[in-house]
């Protein structure tokens, strides 16, 4: 009789056997250390989701710690499977996210911010796009908890001026209302992914 293998996936991730499980599984190294924010966006985030961490997966929980040196930016992005509670433990950080588009076209989306200093929580809904933005002249420390052991991110700069293959220019332009020019430029930049 020949032998069976299942393989299970949930949430696009391999089940490990139980057979094969060890503590490691449940073990990360290293969120108390600063990420390097000597980049463009003076910004690191050091993520610890299923991918990082595989005995998360199934238990619909992740984290994050993000470093920002003075003006350090976290791109505006989403999370399409998760909302995310932040807890700011040094700096002074701008942060906000925007609605979804309202059902009345004379309603604009609106945009929820909060400068918040250390100790201070503050919530982004699942799939709604934020940013935060460290407005203070000193590093700034946060830690991020997601409703999802693998939330996913989506950084809209990237998304829609750095695609393989481009967007078509003339969707662009239609849709930002500007000259293909101003397109050109944007899609010819270096846009910085986020962790």
């Amino acid at each position: 009789m020949a032998s069976v293998f299942l393989v299970v996936f949930v949430n696009g991730k391999i089940c490990k056997d139980r057979n094969t499980v060890s503590a490691n599984d449940f073990f990360f190294l290293g969120l108390n250390m600063p990420g390097n924010t000597s980049n463009p966006l003076g910004s690191k985030v050091t993520p610890v989701n299923v991918n990082q961490l595989p005995g998360l997966n199934t238990f619909g929980i992740s984290l994050a710690r993000i470093d920002y040196a003075p003006y350090g930016l976290n791109l505006p992005h989403t999370h399409p499977r998760a909302t995310e509670v932040l807890v700011v433990m040094e700096g002074t950080l701008y942060v906000g996210f925007v609605t979804l588009n309202p059902a009345d076209p004379n309603v604009k989306n609106k945009l929820f911010t909060k400068t918040l200093y250390p100790g201070d929580v503050f919530v982004f809904p699942e799939g709604l796009i934020h940013f935060r933005f460290n407005v203070g002249k000193t590093n700034a420390v946060v830690f991020a908890g997601l409703s999802s052991q693998n939330p996913g991110v989506i950084t809209i700069a990237n998304a829609v001026f750095e695609s393989d293959p481009p967007i078509n220019i003339d969707v662009l332009t239609k849709a930002f209302q500007v000259d293909a020019n101003v397109i050109k430029y944007l899609q010819g930049q270096f846009w910085w992914n986020i962790d």
